[in-house]
């Protein structure tokens, strides 16, 4: 893809937002429905503490109460989350991956590699979705043998973070922070953080529109490195940019308005 040409393919940015497996953790750790949920989750909060000095869980025991993408296709521009509220992990799993299988796109993310796709994989896993052309490594196309969505030095996944920092942990930036520095908004009133007391609240939708958020942040340092790296020209990238902005103007939603008024140019 030329700087003075379109996006040939279609390129998928993505986010996900988890709580605690509440389900998952009363498995393993054999308890009943006497145990409320609060419970069980600051129960593993605590085991984990004393393992790692976090409470931040394992990826399998991450439960995804929302995907939320950017699709960027011909002259489209499209920033959604996946399935409706109350729709259940699998579903929205499978969601995701019937994407992939129907456009084959770049995929892009911050930190995909290091969370959402492994988390993708072990939820996908348990539910029992399928996923041939994600999984594909050149068996059936040959194409996949040299360039496929799961080598770590790949190009059909792009995650951002990890190429910008070298494939050098020591070296990654948070999103927000990089998002901030070059203008956008960035994160705007929520934090991985809070995810799970919002959960417990019923506020599925305000998690939803807080992945959005992400994920445009994601898009837009992703047309910064596009420009960066020679692939957008500065009229490119300006259009780029109008094209979100016209987009968000267009929508009723609430935090698309909010997210218009912190955007510096």
């Amino acid at each position: 893809m030329g700087a003075t040409t379109g996006i040939m393919n279609p390129t998928l940015v993505f986010d996900i937002e988890t709580i605690p497996d509440i389900a998952g953790l009363r498995t393993l750790h054999e308890l009943d429905e006497r145990v409320d949920d609060t419970e069980v989750a600051e129960m593993a909060f605590q085991l984990r503490r004393q393992k790692t000095g976090n409470d931040f869980l394992p990826h399998h025991l991450q439960r995804i109460v929302a995907i939320s993408c950017v699709l960027r296709e011909a002259e489209h521009f499209r920033v959604w989350s996946l399935g409706e509220v109350g729709d259940e992990e699998g579903s929205l799993i499978q969601r995701f991956f019937d994407g992939i299988d129907k456009y084959t796109p770049q995929l892009v993310s911050w930190n995909g590699g290091g969370f959402d796709l492994p988390v993708l994989h072990y939820r996908g896993l348990i539910h029992g979705v399928q996923c041939p052309r994600y999984w594909e490594m050149g068996e059936d196309d040959r194409e996949f043998k040299w360039n496929n969505y799961l080598s770590r030095y790949h190009t059909r996944h792009l995650d951002l973070m990890d190429l910008l920092a070298l494939y050098t942990g020591r070296a990654n930036a948070p999103l927000d922070e990089m998002a901030k520095l070059i203008g956008f908004p960035g994160k705007l009133g929520m934090d991985g953080s809070r995810v799970w007391e919002a959960y417990q609240q019923g506020s599925i939708n305000e998690i939803r529109h807080y992945c959005e958020t992400d994920v445009l942040n994601t898009w837009l340092v992703y047309a910064r490195f596009q420009l960066m790296r020679g692939q957008f020209t500065k009229a490119r990238y300006q259009t780029e940019c109008e094209l979100v902005r016209s987009t968000l103007l267009n929508s009723p939603e609430p935090h698309w308005a909010e997210y218009l008024a912190a955007w510096k140019l």
